[in-house]
């Protein structure tokens, strides 16, 4: 079967070539890992750690991530809760006897309770308890004192952190900055998709489980983006050349998304026929201008360029505007229900947030096409 697979992938690298291979995120985080289990391996074999370095391995495993910033971010809370887990739980087994069965109950809560309280209270310590438990209970199996036992845990795990660290930068790096503009334009072109669905809700139904589709598909593109936001704080310690924050990127890409949430409630049910029959055209248009702006502004993130012209999308806002004064102006609105009255309101206000927010995307694009 390993010479199949063998096959399998030679012969996929003759199809493709390695260039175009390599430049697949997936595979240079698979070779990522690949280099940091072997390289913590072989540092901790040179050391002659007992056990060949298990601990070390797993950690340059564990805290590998996509991005140089997660491999960052990991390693740093991997490292906390380690070193608390292993000097608390052999500080615990050294002094508190536990020589029978009862005895070594009695020092697992002792030395769990209190470390699953901190990792409930900060998710850096999460990995605490289970070295305690490690230091507590595998020590005497290898004939090694609870201090030895946790002196060499907290050096594997260093050594297993740096590895991760080390090879994150140097061997394919992929930065959280470029992952993130990646996932940024995939929010936009969800955007974009999703207007002229929604608009058209003024005309004709728009069934709630519908739209609670779209809403949890661009929620969950925006959770991945400030996820990839999150990672890339770290990376400025390390970056040579300054960087727009992406957090302002990340603020932006939510306020859209909640004019979206304002946009989708007014129109999952049609208007009054009179009224959508007025609006839906312009909407439409609205739709349309904003599609091709969000679509343009997610190529121009990807390739550095400047941000694309928002006239379009002002042009078909103010033909709205327009509109709305016309109909009110005509009276179509006195005899509307509060209820529809309030839905036209509300769409009013989405469409003026959207407005200002597409002003911010487009100084955030500006601005990434600096660097």
């Amino acid at each position: 079967m390993a010479s199949i697979a063998a096959a399998r992938l030679s012969s996929l690298f003759k199809r493709t070539g390695w260039l175009t291979l390599l430049s697949k995120p997936p595979l240079r985080f698979c070779l990522r890992v690949t280099v940091s289990a072997l390289s913590a391996f072989t540092l901790t074999h040179f050391l002659a750690i007992p056990l060949n370095g298990l601990w070390a391995v797993l950690t340059a495993v564990v805290v590998s991530q996509m991005s140089v910033g997660g491999s960052l971010k990991a390693t740093a809370e991997y490292i906390v809760g380690t070193m608390g887990g292993a000097i608390y739980g052999g500080a615990v087994a050294a002094l508190v006897p536990h020589s029978t069965a009862p005895a070594v109950a009695g020092v697992l809560a002792l030395a769990i309770a209190p470390l699953a309280y901190g990792a409930a209270l900060n998710p850096s310590f999460r990995v605490a308890p289970f070295t305690a438990v490690l230091v507590l209970m595998i020590s005497s199996q290898l004939g090694e004192g609870p201090i030895e036992s946790a002196f060499y845990r907290a050096l594997e795990v260093a050594i297993g952190g740096a590895v991760a660290i080390a090879v994150s930068v140097l061997v394919f790096p992929s930065r959280a900055h470029a992952l993130g503009l990646d996932a940024a334009a995939r929010v936009l072109e969800q955007l974009a998709q999703a207007l002229p669905e929604l608009f058209a809700g003024v005309s004709k139904e728009v069934g709630p489980l519908e739209n609670q589709r779209i809403q949890d598909e661009i929620g969950q593109a925006v959770d991945a983006f400030e996820t990839m936001a999150a990672e890339a704080k770290g990376e400025r310690l390390i970056n040579f050349v300054a960087v727009p924050d992406p957090a302002v990127l990340a603020r932006t890409l939510l306020r859209l998304r909640h004019d979206l949430v304002i946009i989708g409630r007014t129109c999952t049910e049609p208007l009054p026929a009179i009224i959508a029959k007025r609006l839906g055209p312009p909407l439409a248009r609205i739709g349309a201008a904003a599609g091709d702006f969000l679509r343009a502004s997610a190529d121009a993130l990807i390739l550095r360029r400047r941000p694309p012209a928002i006239d379009s999308v002002e042009t078909a806002l103010g033909a709205y505007t327009a509109e709305i004064t016309a109909i009110r102006r005509a009276g179509l609105t006195q005899a509307l229900p509060s209820g529809e009255l309030e839905r036209i309101f509300a769409l009013g206000f989405a469409l003026q947030q959207f407005q200002r927010d597409f002003s911010d995307l487009a100084r955030c694009v500006r601005e990434w096409a600096r660097r």
